[in-house]
């Protein structure tokens, strides 16, 4: 067996070109099967949020009989949730770490059993009220569409992880209407590898996943900004200092959203369903005092572009998303972060434009570009991808006119948490998966091999390098060396150059020391 997947690997290195083609095709169907997926979940999700609202529009009369039963409702639902996670922990949180260490290679997810689960604890959690989003989730659910395609047509594991990737990006793209922020994050963020081999499966199943998402909810973005004007240059040193304060303020989004986790584990009465039952009790009192703070938030950003608010009622909602927010996340059940802190910034843009504004720094008019800017910037510096932030924001708002401020405030606010050494939250969400819960770490044997690509960087300890000369981890074999659209053979004197991917027979146990070579 394990003969025979090695022969295809070098079978498939042989015929590169026919490979990619494939790649292309399967990167088609992967989308087509997450578009729908994603379609589903959004759908399912809407007309939960749907009955949330209108269940507080009647419990807002005060009698308590149906608050009562409502609250058991909730309660009942941490119970769903509790048994959901117990079953598959994998379904658990945002979906996000768990799909970057399955292509890792240090996790392992079950595809069908996390398909299942996350649709529907995504759907009860955020349609409960709880303040999470569905892009984790989405992401997630396109992951594990595309890990079960892979498994079902037997190919191997090198190229599993092209379609883990593709249905990834995938799923960004239904969930927001964004194909090409989907094709970036998963680029950037999760493969860290812009080799074609990732790159055409992943704009495939994107632009497919996207073209179903739009037949069945249009073409509008996520966030209505309607008559949106163009930023003058004389207002790029408010946007510097805009990157300045919102990248500061993401700090404690990142080691906030960590503690909430770690405080919440420590605690011996929030064992079992615990933790569920207290989010989901704090979202049915605040769905009667704060409901725009409930789920995601989208609808609450379209509200901050056309009502203004005092600046008492954007603080009190700015600092009752954040801390439901890690209430939320901490609790454990499924449901992402992409939303609640997109929310999250536009509140602290609303804050500083209205700020710029009293001061006599901002025409009023530019107001809303201010909420748009801040929501990139905390993007960037929570998540640590700038690019990606600024692409998915234009996406988001249908604002293609905004790229030089959107990449100005996202690398100032990058460069502003990069300086507090805060680290990428998926980063640092999954190693802490992997130092608190070992039993996720995939439990491969030594002996089994996977051949994985990987691209040589500027400055890596492989720039320039002779074969020879390397110390490669035990039990490596350097099987191809791809330079443009030539197959170098990997001898000895060899020289390796930036842009060369390499192709690598190795235990799973050296994935991340090969990774820290190239890099």
């Amino acid at each position: 067996m394990k003969t025979r997947k090695i022969s295809k690997v070098y079978a498939t290195l042989a015929n590169w070109r026919k490979f990619q083609f494939r790649l292309f095709g399967e990167g088609i169907v992967v989308g087509a099967c997450s578009g729908l997926i994603i379609v589903g979940f959004r759908y399912a999700l809407e007309v939960a949020e749907s009955l949330r609202s209108a269940a507080y529009s009647r419990l807002s009369a005060g009698d308590w009989l149906p608050v009562g039963l409502w609250f058991l409702l909730l309660f009942f639902i941490a119970f769903i949730l509790h048994r959901i996670v117990a079953i598959e922990p994998m379904s658990a949180g945002s979906g996000i770490p768990q799909v970057k260490g399955t292509i890792l290679g240090v996790m392992r997810m079950h595809w069908l059993k996390i398909l299942v689960g996350k649709f529907v604890g995504g759907v009860l959690a955020i349609g409960a009220g709880l303040s999470l989003g569905r892009e984790g989730p989405s992401v997630q659910l396109g992951a594990v569409i595309g890990q079960g395609l892979s498994r079902l047509s037997g190919r191997t594991r090198m190229e599993e992880r092209y379609l883990i990737t593709s249905g990834a990006s995938a799923g960004l793209a239904a969930a927001f209407n964004a194909p090409l922020a989907g094709v970036i994050f998963s680029l950037e963020e999760l493969h860290k590898n812009f080799s074609s081999a990732v790159l055409l499966p992943a704009i495939a199943a994107a632009l497919t996943a996207d073209v179903i998402s739009q037949y069945f909810f249009g073409p509008s973005p996520v966030f209505q900004f309607v008559g949106l004007p163009i930023l003058p240059a004389r207002y790029y040193l408010l946007v510097i200092l805009l990157g300045l304060i919102v990248g500061a303020a993401a700090v404690p989004f990142n080691r906030g959203l960590v503690f909430a986790l770690d405080f919440l584990d420590r605690q011996t009465w929030a064992t079992g369903m615990g933790k569920a039952a207290l989010a989901l009790f704090t979202a049915g009192v605040l769905g009667f005092f704060l409901p725009d703070i409930l789920g995601g938030g989208n609808e609450l950003v379209n509200k901050l572009a056309v009502a203004p608010m005092s600046l008492s009622l954007l603080l009190l909602l700015l600092i009752a998303k954040f801390m439901f927010t890690m209430l939320s996340y901490g609790s454990g059940v499924p449901g992402g972060i992409f939303l609640p802190l997109l929310v999250v910034g536009a509140l602290t843009g609303a804050i500083c434009g209205d700020s710029y504004i009293q001061f006599g720094l901002l025409d009023a008019a530019y107001r809303t570009n201010i909420i748009i800017l801040a929501m990139a910037a905390y993007f960037s510096a929570v998540v640590k991808s700038p690019v990606t932030g600024s692409i998915l924001i234009m996406e988001m708002t249908a604002s293609f006119n905004h790229m030089l401020p959107l990449i100005i405030v996202s690398i100032t606010a990058y460069l502003v948490a990069d300086l507090a050494k805060t680290g990428p939250i998926y980063e640092d969400l999954l190693a802490r998966s992997l130092n608190r819960q070992g039993r996720f770490v995939a439990a491969t044997p030594a002996e089994k091999r996977q051949v994985i690509e990987l691209p040589v960087c500027m400055g890596s300890k492989l720039d320039g390098k002779f074969i020879r000369d390397i110390e490669w981890p035990p039990d490596c074999l350097l099987v191809s060396i791809r330079r443009g659209d030539h197959d170098l053979v990997p001898k000895g004197d060899a020289r390796m150059m930036v842009g060369d991917y390499l192709f690598v027979l190795t235990p799973s146990e050296h994935l991340e020391t090969l990774r820290r070579l190239a890099e």
